[in-house]
């Protein structure tokens, strides 16, 4: 997924006709990511959400289609329940091996990615696996790099945390868009 001229994802109506109409075995597709970054641009936390039947009704109202909708509010529910068994609390001296799924899943590139994340102290374990399990519940096949990037950006939504500043670029922006100042 792109961001555009403004540093912004492409929303219902404003460039998300042209995302990637790929789907995983559980049927969530590109889209449904477009929707997760709407809900993010305009809801600070998980909380100041409406009821998933006000939320729907809002995101019809701006354009996304129901299945889209459905995928997005399922895999929120997840999330959520993630976000409730999260504790900040795990060995700094443990090592992460990755199943045969989990690798087939993310693939090296989205491993690599969090691994940076992690290294840079910016991903603690508990997150990680919270980002891990979401993305295992996407279906089968390499993960895109950019769809992780919205994963971790949503995980770090529902615990109500903010990401430091240049990660939060690492998350929105592609490296050959990025300005060196």
């Amino acid at each position: 997924m792109h961001v555009d001229a403004a540093g912004q994802f492409p929303t219902a109506g404003h460039g998300a006709e042209d995302v990637d109409p790929r789907a995983g075995v559980l049927g969530y597709s590109g889209s449904m990511f477009d929707v997760l970054v709407y809900l993010y641009e305009n809801y600070w936390r998980p909380d100041a959400c409406p009821s998933h039947d006000q939320l729907a009704r809002k995101l019809t109202a701006v354009g996304f289609e129901s299945d889209e909708i459905q995928e997005a509010l399922t895999w929120l529910d997840g999330l959520a329940q993630a976000a409730e068994s999260y504790t900040g609390r795990q060995s700094e001296h443990g090592l992460r091996v990755y199943s045969s799924a989990e690798q087939e899943r993310l693939g090296t590139e989205s491993i690599g990615f969090l691994s940076f994340l992690e290294a840079a102290g910016v991903l603690p374990p508990p997150m990680r696996e919270m980002v891990i399990d979401r993305a295992m519940a996407l279906g089968t096949g390499p993960l895109d790099l950019e769809d992780l990037k919205i994963i971790v950006l949503m995980v770090f939504w529902s615990l109500g945390e903010e990401p430091d500043a240049l990660i939060l670029d690492e998350l929105l922006v592609e490296a050959d868009e990025r300005s060196i100042h």
